[in-house]
């Protein structure tokens, strides 16, 4: 039984840059970590968490990572819990915006 299923919304994580990829016009305590990349999207397959993934953005980037949250929360102050209706509601805007319905 996988953690996630394809479509759910979750989290990745990838190492864009290691330390000694980083170029050098950069402060010593930024050289010292990796460049990394949190994206959140749409599960594009069954996975595990941990599990190299590919995800849908909202946007429509498909972009490969770690998965390492399955229905992320939202830390900006819409509570501790999962909010699915902020996440229709950005979609149904897009639709709008764009002449569609979009639900």
């Amino acid at each position: 039984m996988s953690d996630a299923k394809k479509g759910d919304w979750v989290q990745i994580h990838e190492i864009v840059l290691k330390p000694e990829e980083r170029t050098g016009k950069l402060p010593e305590d930024t050289k010292k970590v990796p460049l990394e990349l949190w994206v959140k999207g749409f599960l594009n397959h069954d996975a595990n968490l941990n599990d190299m993934v590919e995800i849908t953005t909202l946007t429509g980037r498909i972009v490969k990572g770690e998965l390492v949250s399955v229905n992320p929360r939202y830390e900006y102050g819409f509570g501790e819990e999962y909010v699915p209706e902020i996440l229709k509601i950005g979609r149904q805007l897009r639709g709008i915006l764009k002449g569609g319905d979009n639900k």
